[in-house]
């Protein structure tokens, strides 16, 4: 029988060096070198609001019109300057240091149940030293949340690199962030945007050394990263119209379950 595939990825040449990703639930795009120095120009995580089952990313890439909604969901998510949905970068006396937008792409598993990719992106300077950084993304069939596994080089004395991963925060009132006494779980449910509807974003860290802040500009935790070794988080996103998780308890409750899986997988036992 053949499996039709329940998650979709590619490089999307035709729209300025995207590469978008998505699942049965939920879609996302990073931005590439051909945007930059384009009036259009962003650096973090994009999220696609969908609700159908079916992957939707060329349709809607072939249409053009992905800014209003035919049924299928839509892309309003607004990124900008930020880190978007979930993006990670180093952070030097609270300021985001960001680096350009990535250069090369792989994929690395592709599908039928689980998509992988990796971005890199050129060295760039953090406060005097020259930071380099792979992320690998991984996106199950069914899951609002994706896998990132972050790889920073660099060389300095201490080895150690503060770095943080961000949801940004919008301007209009009415959102709703997640207590921040769980460790390693932010979830950030935006104000409603009109009729477009209201999404959900949130991160979750295993790391310890994680902590977590409000700032103006973010809901964000921050972590330190060693050289080369992978800094770990989920990330992801989830629309009130697709149905599954209609408001700001049911998506935090979500990330809640998630988190103790993460803590507590599944065992099998044969006997």
């Amino acid at each position: 029988a053949v499996v039709s595939p329940k998650v979709f990825g590619r490089y999307v040449p035709e729209r300025k060096d995207d590469f978008a990703w998505e699942n049965d639930k939920i879609a996302f795009r990073m931005y590439g070198k051909a945007l930059e120095g384009t009036n259009e120009n962003a650096y973090g995580i994009d999220v696609w609001a969908k609700r159908t089952d079916k992957m939707i990313l060329n349709e809607w890439y072939k249409s053009g019109d992905y800014h209003a909604d035919r049924g299928d969901g839509l892309d309003y998510y607004s990124v900008g300057f930020t880190l978007g949905a979930g993006d990670i970068a180093p952070i030097v006396d609270g300021k985001i240091v960001f680096p350009k937008n990535y250069r090369n792409w792989k994929i690395i598993d592709n599908g039928p149940l689980r998509f992988t990719f990796q971005l890199d992106y050129e060295a760039w300077d953090v406060s005097g030293t020259q930071v380099k950084v792979s992320k690998q993304f991984s996106l199950d069939a069914g899951s609002q949340l994706n896998k990132v596994a972050a790889t920073f080089s660099f060389k300095k004395d201490d080895g150690a690199l503060p770095v943080v991963v961000g949801i940004v925060k919008r301007k209009e009132q009415g959102a709703i962030v997640s207590p921040m006494d769980n460790k390693g779980v932010v979830g950030y449910w935006e104000p409603a945007h009109g009729k477009d509807g209201i999404l959900g974003i949130g991160t979750i860290m295993l790391d310890p050394q994680s902590k977590t802040m409000d700032t103006d500009s973010h809901v964000q935790q921050l972590a330190v990263a060693k050289d080369g070794k992978a800094v770990v988080y989920y990330t992801g996103a989830a629309w009130n119209k697709a149905g599954t998780i209609t408001n700001a308890e049911e998506w935090f409750s979500y990330l809640n379950r998630f988190q103790s899986s993460l803590k507590a997988p599944l065992t099998v036992k044969i006997n």
